[in-house]
């Protein structure tokens, strides 16, 4: 029988079961975080319309976005911006060969990872107040 040592195919649900390194981590969440915002400009832009008919849509909208959905989508919306912009900077830094060691972007992805969840709890707030 032959020795195969070619590579194998990997499964989907492999995926799971894959030690990811932190960094990974970061870099993957922040591609979804800006997937999150690009789908996230359709909204804005039917919110921005819906405010700038008339004094009805501008009530409207306001009614739209203190239901609870209204503020889940909105929550949604803000944390995505916060991690996405915390993770554009670790990637600029890192662009400018800052932390570009694999123990420093460890370091990073941790830095932004916790800023991130920060910046969720504080649009949670946010939104919930107000």
């Amino acid at each position: 029988m032959k020795n195969d040592h070619r590579p194998v195919n990997v499964n989907p649900s492999d995926l799971a079961a894959f030690a990811w390194p932190v960094s990974a981590l970061a870099s993957i969440t922040h591609r979804i975080a800006g997937v999150i915002l690009f789908v996230g400009i359709a909204f804005g832009l039917f919110a921005l319309d819906t405010s700038l008919s008339s004094e009805e849509g501008f009530q409207t909208l306001k009614d739209m976005i203190r239901h609870p959905f209204g503020m889940f989508v909105t929550w949604g919306l803000l944390s995505a911006l916060g991690y996405h912009f915390v993770a554009g900077i670790k990637h600029l830094l890192l662009d400018m060969e800052i932390a570009d060691t694999k123990e420093g972007s460890a370091f990073a992805a941790k830095t932004t990872i916790l800023c991130g969840v920060i910046l969720v709890f504080l649009a949670a707030v946010w939104v919930i107040q107000g």
